[in-house]
């Protein structure tokens, strides 16, 4: 069983609210077979605690406005590294990207299919390539 059809469209919709607001990434995860809880995971970040804080009040906005009611909302006292917003059926991430990156959402849940978000939903292409390759040197590695 994969994520339900509102589901993904409260994804693409608060995928959408994200990109407006230069989200640096965005990426939709199918995790209804893993989770009763919910279905769909939207992990997003941005590069301050200001970007952060714009991209939870788009979301918010974009959702509630498709008559989606947030249930809870955790993580926006102090500097907002990880906020998170439960819809039910979507959980919406919105962390900084060092805190995307330490925590790597994406690879601990990698075994579950992503959601395909329409081609014109994309993060900022300033930020496309991880913020930690300006620091090192992966080009020894074997992959490009």
């Amino acid at each position: 069983m994969s994520a339900s059809a509102t589901s993904i469209e409260m994804t693409i919709v608060a995928a959408r609210a994200a990109a407006e607001l230069k989200a640096t990434s965005i990426t939709a995860i199918d995790v209804s077979e893993r989770l009763v809880l919910t279905d769909a995971f939207l992990v997003v970040s941005g590069s301050s605690e200001r970007q952060v804080r714009a991209i939870v009040d788009a979301v918010e906005e974009a959702v509630e406005k498709e008559g989606h009611d947030r249930l809870r909302r955790e993580g926006l006292d102090g500097e907002a590294h990880w906020v998170l917003l439960d819809f039910g059926d979507l959980m919406v991430h919105v962390q900084q990207d060092e805190d995307r990156e330490f925590y790597a959402l994406e690879k601990l849940w990698g075994d579950c299919p992503e959601i395909e978000l329409p081609a014109d939903i994309v993060a900022d292409p300033e930020y496309q390539e991880s913020s930690m390759s300006q620091y090192f040197d992966f080009s020894d590695l074997g992959t490009e």
